[in-house]
């Protein structure tokens, strides 16, 4: 089991910044791939970014690159994403997850956080 805590949410203007954080307890967090999804309301969740298990390989949405980055530090067994120049559309719960299918599916991932809600206002 590994249980997933997410931080850093809140109210921003765009084109501003938050760096949202998920701390990773139970079992070895440096076995897991890391995502990142969203899900605006109204819609459906949506992959975000992932990470490989050693942080050496990335992947972004087409909609967040060039603006999110998404980071780990195995010995914190925390996942980072650092998001810049937020858009009104960015307006999500954003949820860790963690896995070892680890792809842009929902599906590859085994466990969840409770999410983090990010609202950026016009």
């Amino acid at each position: 089991q590994v249980q997933l805590v997410e931080s850093g949410g809140g109210l921003v203007q765009a084109g501003g910044s938050l760096r949202l954080s998920c701390a990773a307890s139970g079992r070895t967090f440096s076995g897991y791939i890391m995502g990142w999804f969203r899900q605006a309301p109204g819609k459906e969740r949506d992959f975000v970014a992932k990470i490989g298990m050693t942080a050496g390989i990335t992947n972004y949405a087409d909609s967040v690159k060039g603006r999110f980055t998404i980071s780990r530090d195995n010995a914190k067994s925390t996942v980072y994403l650092q998001m810049n120049n937020l858009k009104p559309e960015d307006t999500a719960v954003y949820y860790c997850a963690a896995g070892y299918g680890g792809s842009w599916l929902q599906r590859s991932y085994d466990y969840w956080g409770q999410g983090t809600q990010v609202t950026v206002s016009s």
